[in-house]
């Protein structure tokens, strides 16, 4: 096994509502399954405050993980900018983000209005592979990002599904991204849910939180992957110089700067100079699966963000066309196993391996076999 050494895999999970969040919800806000706690509202500056009591200690809960579960309509990354900007204090002064509550603490929330969610409808094609009154899942295709950054956004997954589905899409905890409660990487190809319900967006989130929903991916490798099947423990940080990259670290580094990824692969076929691999997510951090290939030194075909080249006909067969078969990351997102959000019967959806990817399988099978 792999020695331990944090997207999203290239499957990220949006905040779920999670049980704690959907008890005794008031107002926008949600009173702690304890009740321990008090809460008194007053505006100032034009903006509600909300100041809490902490009446229980509740030991290893971060202050922006305990205010998350307060406010589910505020995201854990609105909550920490809060906190830093000094908007969230504790005891009138300024806290971060691992800060734990204490007992008899008051925490006062200067809470934002709420930002603007309506989606732009766009006509972009949809290839939606199981629906329901609930929920539906859909093929994603590649070169399309899931959601925009800004009501105005156009383009995005976010788009097509407000074009498709109109109202019917659960609202989520964050902005711009109804229905959405995973996400695949722009150049990712696969199949993802889609929550219409916010019952059944919660509800989906934490089957992602609990580590409950397994996922397969499908990937062709370069190199003759040398292990039959491995499980990859190593932890995956920002690069320190690469914007919207990430690695590996391979030096000492505090504990806060990287997040735990764990992805299993299992050979399927291989050739010579390539393999066909079957990744299990088992963490969803941005670009995992492609950062742990590349680290055990089998990156992606087509991945040149981590060490991976673009492959020909010419390249695979020795003869033909020098044109690139594949722009980006041979990965995609072909099985999903999960429990049905309202039934709870265990349900398995799949897309299937696109051509763009079954073209370089005949060809490395044409000439590569090992003999």
């Amino acid at each position: 096994m792999q020695d331990r050494f944090s997207a999203e895999s290239d499957d990220h999970v949006d905040a779920p509502v999670t049980d704690e969040r959907a008890e005794g919800v008031a107002d926008g806000r949600v009173e702690d399954a304890s009740g321990d706690d008090e809460s008194v509202g007053d505006e100032e500056g034009g903006l509600e405050v909300q100041t809490l009591v902490i009446r229980k200690k509740r030991s290893g809960r971060r202050l922006d993980k305990y205010l998350q579960g307060r406010f589910p309509r505020m995201s854990r990354t609105l909550i920490q900018k809060l906190i830093k900007q000094g908007e969230i204090t504790v005891n009138g002064k300024k806290a971060k983000n691992s800060y734990e509550p204490a007992l008899g603490d008051e925490v006062a929330v200067r809470v934002p209005p709420p930002e603007p969610t309506d989606i732009t409808p766009e006509d972009i094609p949809l290839t939606i592979v199981y629906e329901d009154d609930h929920m539906l899942a859909l093929n994603k295709q590649v070169d399309i990002i899931c959601h925009p950054s800004k009501p105005s956004g156009l383009g995005t997954l976010a788009n097509g599904l407000a074009h498709y589905a109109g109202q019917n899409l659960s609202k989520g905890s964050e902005a711009f991204r109804p229905g959405i409660v995973h996400r695949l990487d722009k150049n990712t190809s696969g199949v993802m849910l889609i929550a219409k319900t916010d019952e059944a967006h919660w509800r989906l989130g934490l089957q992602f939180e609990k580590r409950e929903v397994q996922k397969t991916y499908f990937g062709i490798c370069e190199g003759e992957v040398s292990l039959d099947r491995d499980i990859i423990n190593q932890p995956l940080a920002d690069h320190p110089m690469i914007k919207e990259r990430y690695m590996v670290p391979g030096f000492p580094t505090r504990q806060m700067l990287f997040k735990d990824a764990v992805t299993k692969y299992e050979v399927q076929e291989r050739f010579r100079g390539f393999t066909i691999v079957h990744m299990y997510p088992k963490t969803g951090r941005t670009h995992q699966l492609r950062v742990h290939m590349s680290a055990i030194g089998y990156p992606l075909v087509g991945d040149t963000f981590y060490g991976g080249h673009f492959v020909s006909e010419k390249d695979l067969s020795g003869s033909g066309s020098e044109e690139t078969l594949l722009a980006f990351q041979a990965l995609h997102a072909f099985r999903i196993q999960f429990r049905h959000p309202i039934t709870e019967e265990p349900m398995e959806l799949s897309a299937p391996i696109p051509e763009r990817l079954t073209r370089i399988v005949d060809l490395l099978r044409a000439h590569r076999a090992i003999q």
